[in-house]
């Protein structure tokens, strides 16, 4: 009997001893997750288990053939995370408590996710809208850094940022490569670079992971979203597709946007025959003024005429313009008198964040009986 026992003892131990064995022996399985990003093209997020988040930008600005790759690492595990540098352009540890960003669209997204008081610094503080932001710089706590163009590198090596969200039009900004080699990492933006609405306004999920604020990021763009989609379907059941003009004459030559443009996509989910919509092109078209009045002279709305807010500097500007029906029925609408507190217009800054909004303005205009109780947000009636 005590044989059986010790015999059974044994047997166990064995068995136990493997099994610890067996299992201190399989490899740790680190999976990978995609986060969802369904209209943006310009980047892409992967989160590991390890509590790393990659992040890929694929268009830092148009027709980039460098593309960037950045590690986002949790103060807490950066320690316990072994990265091979040479696989990321920067790495970035997260929560930041101190951000620089250098576009106003950036601002917005900010605002949204609730980090605006992690901004410190920004070019050409002028040009900001925000009625938030405004006040951190009037209080001093946002710091104006020089211009996108020369950034004043001191002044930023100063901030002690822990990343600076750049913006180019290519590769050369020896501003930026200064900053990176004082160890301070710089993360390209490229949301400008989208060509639809709601591609732009996804953008948001770029930001939240700085600030691991991931799930408030995919609630408000879910909310612009449905917004967005809810007033397109509305448009789309209109019979009436009114014609629509836009631009205006610079120096002899007429700009509008290119009818793969994300202002002219705009026009095309307000269901609405924008008259170059076919015009293939994602930036602006440049036309004579002859072609554009044969084309347009009896378009029904006028959208977005450059930076001009009254008729009367239309006038003064050039005579060409009373020909258009629009002009002559009092059927010109702009962005550019929805201005902030030192002259920014807002439509540049808040436009590419709540495109539902754009879409609400366009529809109330074009289809007024759609939307009668809107209140036009960005676009108003020539003055």
């Amino acid at each position: 009997m005590i044989l059986k026992k010790i015999t059974l003892l044994f047997l166990s131990l064995i068995w136990f001893c493997c099994k610890e064995k067996k299992e201190e022996s399989l490899p740790f399985e680190n999976t990978v997750d995609k986060v969802s990003i369904e209209y943006a093209k310009g980047f892409s997020i992967e989160k590991q288990a390890n509590g790393l988040t990659t992040l890929k930008i694929s268009s830092p600005w148009p027709n980039a053939k460098d593309r960037f790759t950045y590690a986002l690492v949790p103060k807490e595990k950066m320690a316990f995370i072994n990265l091979n540098k040479n696989e990321y352009d920067a790495i970035v540890t997260v929560p930041v408590e101190k951000v620089i960003v250098t576009s106003t669209t950036h601002i917005p997204a900010l605002e949204a996710l609730n980090v605006l008081d992690k901004l410190v610094g920004f070019p050409n503080t002028k040009f900001i809208s925000s009625k938030a932001a405004r006040k951190k710089i009037n209080e001093g706590k946002l710091i104006e850094i020089g211009n996108n163009e020369s950034i004043n590198t001191e002044m930023v090596l100063s901030l002690s940022p822990e990343v600076v969200i750049g913006f180019g039009i290519n590769a050369q900004n020896k501003a930026y490569e200064t900053i990176q080699r004082s160890n301070i990492p710089v993360v390209y933006n490229g949301d400008w670079t989208e060509q639809t609405p709601l591609g732009k306004a996804e953008w948001i999920k770029f930001f939240a992971p700085f600030f691991e604020k991931e799930k408030e990021a995919e609630v408000i763009f879910e909310k612009i979203e449905a917004s967005y989609n809810s007033v397109k379907e509305l448009a789309k059941k209109t019979k009436i597709k009114p014609s629509v003009m836009s631009g205006a004459l610079y120096k002899d030559v007429w700009y509008l946007p290119g009818g793969d443009s994300w202002a002219a996509q705009f026009l095309k989910d307000a269901n609405v025959n924008y008259l170059w919509g076919e015009a293939a092109g994602t930036g602006s078209l440049s036309l004579s003024w002859e072609s554009v009045l044969q084309k347009a002279k009896e378009a029904d709305f006028w959208i977005a005429p450059a930076q001009f807010i009254t008729y009367d500097d239309m006038k003064k500007a050039s005579q060409h313009y009373q020909q258009f029906d629009a002009f002559t029925q009092k059927k010109v609408y702009t962005f550019a008198n929805t201005k902030g507190e030192t002259g920014g217009i807002l439509y540049y800054e808040l436009g590419p964040q709540r495109p539902d909004l754009v879409l609400k303005d366009l529809i109330h205009i074009l289809h007024p009986e759609i939307l009668p109780q809107h209140t036009l947000f960005f676009f108003k009636p020539l003055e």
